[in-house]
């Protein structure tokens, strides 16, 4: 069983997954399981880095795994292995058993509702293997470097150039008769260089993301972008303490929506350790601004058809005019609060703000302040909303950018920081799970000198 699994044939190697995975339902109700759910899954990938020209890094990765869950009544089980043989297999099953007869009964676990299970699995458009050579790899890495090094002298330093290409394969099987595929690829240039003047230096980046090759920039683009990001960070200065409007740049901005959505999942939920704790039906952000979700986008980065317990996923608003409409629920957090899943067992997908206006727009509007184009630090409290990072970007005067900052704080609390969205552009990164624009907030703390 385990020589079946393989990138060569992609059909042998989902039905091997496939009975894999009702294998185990099968071992799990020999040993009188009332339910049981279970994922197989196959992880193949190639990561090259290179740097000043010579080849750093060549990583071949190869992974499988077979988790199974199993109930008895209400008392849950759970155990893995990558070990795809027979034996292997019945033993992981008995571990899942022996863990189920030792814990406390939970009555909020248990397999989805089967009414909410997909019955429809569309054709997402997302499995675009590539039969990337290490050679291939480590060219076009090295062309993303090379166009960064080459596009100024003050380009003095690199830390390299990469390129990479995964496929995940995966099925999951549940005793409720579902039967689930997904596939997909993810494929990726990178480039990060370093600018120096007068002794003073300053690193950046930039990288291109898909789920086909032909959906890559070009790694010329690439390097050319990093180069440019870091050349215009030359001269940074550091702010004086003061309160201003802020910019975040998409590359930051999908943060602020990240911390949203973590305050709004079911577990922040029912643990009480959110700081939009019981915060349905609220006004979370400016009536001007919605946020909704599109898992069925084609190609899309996050998209899937169901969640990792098989429950469909859909279309939602999930703050609409700046109410919150739904929480983020897999089965056993909707089961706690009372609720119906929404499909989201393994985060969300696709989340989308749309916004109006460029970056250059949203500059001239502000009139003075600062863009952030960079954060660092983990000053982020998901319980009480707290807000605090290190921050780089530029300083803006009568709307245009004036200089370049560095070594600065930025703080609030993120329940008026949401609120306090005055503007989103339409500038948005298309390159990650959740895609926004430029977003404007009206007031925040700048700590400098």
């Amino acid at each position: 069983m385990a020589d079946e699994i393989g990138p060569q044939d992609s059909n042998t190697t989902r039905t091997t997954l496939e009975r894999l995975s009702v294998e185990c339902l099968a071992e799990a109700k020999a040993h009188g399981a009332s339910a049981c759910e279970a994922a197989a899954s196959f992880e193949e990938g190639l990561s090259v880095g290179v740097r000043l020209g010579e080849v750093e890094t060549v990583e071949y990765q190869r992974d499988r795994s077979v988790g199974v869950t199993v109930y008895f009544g209400k008392r849950k089980g759970s155990a893995s292995t990558a070990d795809f043989s027979p034996s292997a297999v019945r033993e992981t099953v008995a571990a899942a058993c022996r863990i189920a007869r030792h814990t406390a009964e939970d009555p909020h676990v248990g397999l989805a509702d089967p009414a909410l299970l997909a019955t429809d699995v569309p054709d997402l458009d997302l499995d675009h293997p590539w039969a990337l050579a290490p050679e291939d790899a480590i060219a076009l890495a090295t062309r993303a470097e090379d166009a960064a090094r080459s596009a100024d002298t003050r380009i003095v330093n690199s830390e390299g150039g990469s390129c990479s290409s995964h496929r995940g394969l995966r099925c999951y099987v549940n005793s409720d008769g579902f039967v689930g595929h997904a596939a997909g690829t993810q494929h990726s240039i990178s480039c990060v260089v370093i600018a120096g003047r007068n002794g003073a230096m300053q690193r950046d980046w930039w990288h291109t993301v898909g789920r086909a090759s032909g959906d890559l920039a070009a790694p010329e683009e690439v390097g050319r972008k990093a180069a440019s990001r870091a050349l215009q960070r030359l001269g940074a200065r550091r702010l004086k303490t003061l309160h201003a409007p802020v910019i975040y740049a998409p590359e930051v901005s999908r943060s602020l929506i990240g911390h949203l959505l973590s305050a709004i999942v079911g577990s922040s939920q029912y643990r009480r350790s959110s700081f939009l704790l019981d915060a349905l039906g609220d006004q979370v952000l400016p009536a001007t601004v919605t946020v909704y979700e599109d898992p069925l986008r084609l190609r899309g980065l996050a998209s899937a058809a169901f969640d990792a317990e098989g429950v469909a996923t859909c279309a939602r608003d999930i703050v609409r005019d700046g109410v919150l409409e739904t929480y983020l629920l897999d089965s056993y957090a909707a089961r706690r609060l009372g609720r119906q899943a929404t499909g989201h067992a393994g985060g969300w997908t696709n989340v989308m703000v749309d916004g109006q206006g460029t970056r250059a727009e949203l500059a001239s509007k502000m009139g003075t302040g600062l863009l952030v184009t960079e954060l660092m630090g983990h000053g982020v409290n998901i319980v009480t909303g707290d807000y605090s990072r290190g921050a780089a970007g530029f300083w803006i005067e009568g709307g245009e950018i004036a200089y370049p900052v560095e070594e600065i704080t930025i703080a609030g609390n993120l329940r008026d920081m949401l609120r306090g969205i005055v503007a989103v552009g339409a500038d948005r990164d298309e390159q990650y799970a959740v895609q926004v624009g430029s977003i404007v907030i009206d007031r925040m703390a700048v700590a400098g000198e």
